[in-house]
């Protein structure tokens, strides 16, 4: 009755709410229709996006609506009473390719193949300006040592220098001659600006003031892969597919000051955040670490069996087979120099202490199976099954016949099946966390309880002999919050003062952001009355030692 016009032919969702009676409904081309049942009374309409609605949902109250589009990832929240938005997001419609941190932490931007530039609370997980100026896919994304200017190398053959006071792009840097910019660097004094070409071959340096183009670095013979200046240093280190990674001096006009040669292809170059190491990674797998100084060779890292690659759904041969060919993509110094983070085509991101050379853990940064690359195995008879229930008697792989399976598996089946890798891992410079792009988005793993859901505040079972038995289980910690959460002086102090002094350290660093104030609040008045002193003193002692900096920054 209601679809006379045909207008619902096209739903692709709807939710639907008891109390007040609404009936949501979404559309394939982004609008969506409210209506009052039973009558069917159409409260509103509106478009929110030019792609279809995948999920709709209603909160308790009735009065917000959340819509989720896949197409796009966006995620909208609106208020239908006010007709106002409460919360609109959206992430990069394609896969992001680079990623970086602000000086202070607080911000990350991103790059993505789409051609956008976001930026990112970390706190929040929020993004909160995108910009939109380039027409083809980011390839490296940077902030200056300001932080309030990001700028972004793209294949469009510009460089975008972004204001985040204003949100407006002030500087647009060009070649003579378009050249597609794989790579960006900016220098410690956020003054040059440089950009590694994959076309040319040359390196392009920029004055940032003026946007005027001051020097063309040309001597490499293959495409410019990565690029990194000296923190401490006026020295530019850049890599190459031609198996070499050159130093330039800006000091002595730009003059090649070495010249590292390698066994292979180089992909990514970084330097240690005090500017006395260069980490390599090459097409090999191997990581080399090097004295630039004197451009002798310090150590390696043999990570080609670390990365574990997975089998991809077409493979002829076999995961392992396939990892001899696999390599590092991207690299990152920790914080303090002693550890390093990688990460490429594959599920794993891996830390490795420099010093002593060895893994120190790996991150498996997706368990979805249905991205392609995450077996390690192929059961052959899922494959025989496979390739014969497409139309293919024999299971001889001869190329023609594994060729025949392919385009009959394209016919078939037209989906697309993105592959599992980490395009670009970076450390935060407060060096408690660090965060990954991947297939599965920007990811952000972190030292921080803060920043993690804790889902203990749900609890209804914390009571004062709960509290109890976890202090005799010697669960301090746990102890103390549940303490707290019930707010009994009496039973806070009786906790505290079970805590042998020997753990008081432990459990001042594992306390959560949260309960530091109220600890503190507690240590106050406790001074006052109590005559364990010292015990005390060790409290708020290692407290503040712990947390001192961040009570001074709120």
């Amino acid at each position: 009755f209601f679809n006379k016009e045909g207008d619902f032919n096209n739903l692709t969702a709807a939710a639907y709410h008891k109390k007040t009676h609404l009936l949501v409904t979404g559309f394939a081309s982004g609008i969506f229709h409210l209506h009052e049942l039973p009558d069917f009374n159409l409260i509103h309409s509106l478009s929110i996006s030019d792609q279809r609605i995948a999920s709709i949902s209603i909160n308790c109250t009735g009065d917000w609506i959340a819509f989720g589009c896949s197409g796009l990832g966006q995620l909208l929240v609106w208020e239908w009473q006010s007709e106002s938005y409460v919360l609109k997001q959206q992430g990069h419609f394609n896969s992001m390719v680079s990623l970086a941190y602000s000086p202070d932490g607080q911000y990350i931007v991103t790059g993505g193949e789409d051609g956008k530039v976001k930026v990112w609370n970390t706190s929040s997980s929020f993004c909160f300006v995108t910009f939109t100026e380039h027409n083809s896919g980011v390839t490296a994304v940077t902030f200056t040592s300001t932080g309030y200017v990001v700028l972004s190398a793209s294949l469009d053959g510009t460089v975008r220098a972004f204001d985040l006071h204003r949100y407006r792009n002030f500087r647009t840097f060009t070649s003579p001659r378009p050249s597609q910019f794989s790579s960006l660097a900016v220098d410690s004094s956020g003054e040059i600006v440089a950009a590694g070409s994959q076309d040319s071959f040359e390196i392009f340096i920029w004055s940032m003031q003026s946007g005027r183009l001051l020097d063309v670095l040309a001597g490499h013979e293959g495409p410019i892969s990565s690029l990194s200046f000296n923190p401490t240093k006026c020295v530019l280190a850049s890599a190459s597919w031609d198996k070499t990674v050159k130093l330039w001096d800006m000091l002595d006009s730009w003059r090649t000051k070495e010249t590292l040669i390698m066994n292979s292809d180089v992909l990514v170059v970084a330097f240690r955040p005090d500017g006395k190491e260069l980490a390599v990674a090459a097409l090999n797998g191997q990581i080399t670490f090097w004295d630039h100084e004197n451009a002798v060779q310090t150590g390696s890292i043999e990570g080609r069996h670390d990365l574990q690659m997975g089998r991809k759904e077409l493979d002829k041969i076999t995961a392992k087979q396939a990892a001899k060919g696999k390599s590092f993509t991207t690299l990152c110094y920790s914080a303090d120099g002693q550890s390093i983070l990688a990460g490429g085509l594959s599920k794993f991101v891996c830390i490795y202490n420099v010093k002593e050379q060895i893994l120190m853990k790996k991150f498996e940064i997706s368990c979805n199976y249905s991205l392609d690359a995450m077996e390690v195995f192929c059961v052959s008879k899922e494959m025989k099954d496979f390739f014969c229930g497409h139309g293919t008697t024999s299971l001889t792989f001869t190329n023609s016949v594994s060729e025949y399976c392919q385009i009959k598996f394209l016919q078939n089946y037209r989906h697309f099946k993105p592959e599992i890798r980490v395009t670009c891992v970076r450390f935060c410079p407060t060096g408690r966390s660090w965060a990954a792009t991947t297939t599965e988005g920007l990811l952000l793993y972190s030292l921080d309880s803060g920043l993690i859901f804790d889902p203990f505040e749900l609890d209804i079972d914390v009571t004062p002999s709960n509290i109890h038995k976890t202090l005799s289980q010697k669960e301090y910690t746990m102890a103390i919050i549940m303490a707290f959460k019930l707010n009994e002086k009496k039973l806070i102090q009786e906790v505290i003062e079970a805590v042998p002094s020997s753990e008081v350290d432990v459990i001042c660093s594992s306390v959560p952001d949260l309960y530091v104030e109220k600890l503190l609040e507690f240590l106050a008045s406790a001074f006052e009355t109590s005559c364990h002193l010292e015990f005390y003193l060790i409290w708020a002692h290692k407290l503040l030692m712990l947390h001192g900096q961040k009570l001074k920054t709120r």
